[in-house]
């Protein structure tokens, strides 16, 4: 298994796993949205992802970073929105070696942080980024509107 940028000729693997993230998060399953929006980020270079490479054209997971910045350290960030790895694959280090290459390439581009949220009811996720030395926020607390 090899952890690598996310090329054009994964868009179908790395749809795959996306749509399979929206629906662990409670999205209905919708493939054309998905591709649509993968495709999108890719060729607009809005994001970078890595995939963990299995061989054989097979992809057991994904991350997902968005350049952004933050006002209050007056710098560039990245927030890792998307981590996914597919059940079959989980509790092998999958998402461990994401997070690292994700943490690696934000210190080549120059970031601050990395950001990321998970479901409050993720535990396995939170326990893996706290061994991995990823502090909880205790100031903030995040707000959504949506726009309609």
């Amino acid at each position: 298994m090899v952890i690598r940028n996310g090329e054009s000729r994964d868009l179908g693997e790395i749809v795959r796993l996306f749509n399979d993230y929206r629906m662990f998060y409670a999205q209905d399953s919708d493939i054309k949205l998905a591709e649509r929006f993968i495709r999108k980020r890719m060729e607009n270079e809005e994001s970078l992802i890595f995939v963990a490479d299995v061989g054989h054209n097979a992809l057991a997971g994904f991350c997902q970073l968005y350049p952004t910045f933050c006002s209050v350290a007056a710098a560039p960030i990245y927030v890792l929105y998307d981590l996914f790895v597919s059940p079959a694959a989980r509790r092998c280090g999958i998402a461990k070696q994401l997070l690292q290459a994700a943490v690696r390439q934000a210190k080549v581009d120059g970031k601050a942080r990395v950001d990321l949220m998970t479901g409050t009811q993720n535990f396995n996720a939170q326990a893996l980024y706290e061994r991995l030395g990823w502090k909880r926020d205790e100031l903030f607390h995040t707000y959504s509107l949506a726009i309609e």
